[in-house]
């Protein structure tokens, strides 16, 4: 693979990212990148019967109810234009209580169809998250209930114990902890210290974890989305913080436009007045799925009769635990709230312990 090369990249920092909404003046990844999620994709390909003979889908009938099947659809190499014209919803029934064998099936999609090994962060990564799996708070907006299964790439293996953050934006488009200009109000100070809808959670013995959030909102210039990170080898602190170990990785995961509408439809999305930006424009969109090895849309059933009863969803990450990344930040938790420092890009000597600063430590 080409790891060293990948490792390389160079990501754009300073005060425009600073004050800005991730995706706004990046670049399109260099190719050393872009011949990086190629090798990884092809890696991801032979996993396939590799997960299915070791069992570890048969172990999760345990601790899940048996439930009817999911979707039969097979991912082959797919672009952009395949991808964002496939539904992803459940054509059966779906709920949170059914076994992990039947939500990851489908092995071909459990190891194909997880986000890229080489996202982007944005400037609103927080270090400092705390350690918790229902992160909404009193935030208001359709309940989604979101699992993801982390995969490490190189030996096909479900990844035990690896700490992930989740983080989106709310109804209306603003994420907590942050205060700057194009993030709402950039009046309201008192956002610094909010963390709705933020949080980091270990994954079990079948890789997997589960976050209690809401569905995403829109701003300007970005489609739908949530962030990732993954850290391998973390501490978990006596406050319920993370320090040390490695960033692995870090990606974007997306949804059906089709599903977008719908939620955008109802209160509170519909009192946000910034124009929609389409799937098929996304700039993140396009440069994780370019080469048809990843499918980075999270597959969903509904809970209920109407949107608003909520979404079960779900997705498979795809991590190579040889990677080290080092995510863009421009502020961090503190026992005083997210307060803001100068911003790290990758390579930066003030970010250690794979991105973490040494205040989240002390």
């Amino acid at each position: 693979m080409h790891l060293k090369a990948a490792l390389n990249l160079t990501v754009l920092g300073g005060a425009i990212l600073a004050l800005a909404h991730p995706g706004h003046h990046e670049k399109r990844d260099p190719a050393p990148v872009r011949a990086y999620k190629r090798d990884l994709g092809h890696g991801l390909a032979r996993c396939a019967t590799e997960l299915k003979a070791r069992g570890h889908h048969a172990r999760a009938e345990v601790r899940r109810r048996a439930m009817v099947e999911l979707h039969r659809r097979q991912l082959t190499r797919r672009d952009t234009d395949a991808i964002l014209n496939t539904s992803h919803q459940a054509a059966t029934a779906v709920t949170p209580g059914m076994p992990v064998d039947e939500i990851f099936k489908d092995s071909n999609r459990a190891c194909l169809m997880g986000p890229t090994a080489e996202g982007e962060t944005g400037p609103y990564w927080i270090p400092g998250e705390r350690v918790r799996s229902n992160i909404r708070e009193d935030q208001h907006g359709v309940p989604v209930i979101l699992e993801q299964q982390y995969i490490d790439v190189e030996t096909c293996e479900p990844i035990p114990n690896i700490w992930a953050e989740l983080w989106g934006a709310n109804a209306t488009g603003v994420y907590a902890g942050i205060v700057a200009d194009g993030n709402g109000n950039s009046a309201d100070i008192a956002n610094r210290y909010r963390t709705f809808l933020r949080g980091v959670q270990q994954t079990d013995d079948d890789g997997v974890l589960t976050y209690e959030t809401i569905f995403p909102g829109h701003y300007d210039s970005r489609t739908t989305h949530y962030h990732i990170i993954a850290h391998f080898g973390a501490e978990l602190l006596p406050n319920k913080t993370l320090a040390g170990g490695k960033v692995t990785h870090i990606s974007q995961i997306f949804l059906d436009q089709d599903l977008i509408e719908q939620v955008e439809s109802t209160y509170p999305y519909n009192t946000n007045d910034i124009p929609i930006t389409l799937n098929s424009v996304d700039r993140v969109v396009g440069q994780e799925t370019e080469f048809g090895n990843s499918d980075p849309m999270l597959n969903y059933a509904w809970l209920g009769d109407k949107i608003e009863h909520g979404l079960f969803a779900w997705i498979s990450v795809a991590v190579n635990l040889s990677a080290v990344h080092y995510p863009y930040y421009t502020n961090v938790y503190t026992d005083h709230g997210a307060i803001a420092v100068e911003g790290t890009t990758d390579g930066n000597p003030r970010a250690i312990n794979g991105g973490l600063p040494q205040t989240v430590a002390s």
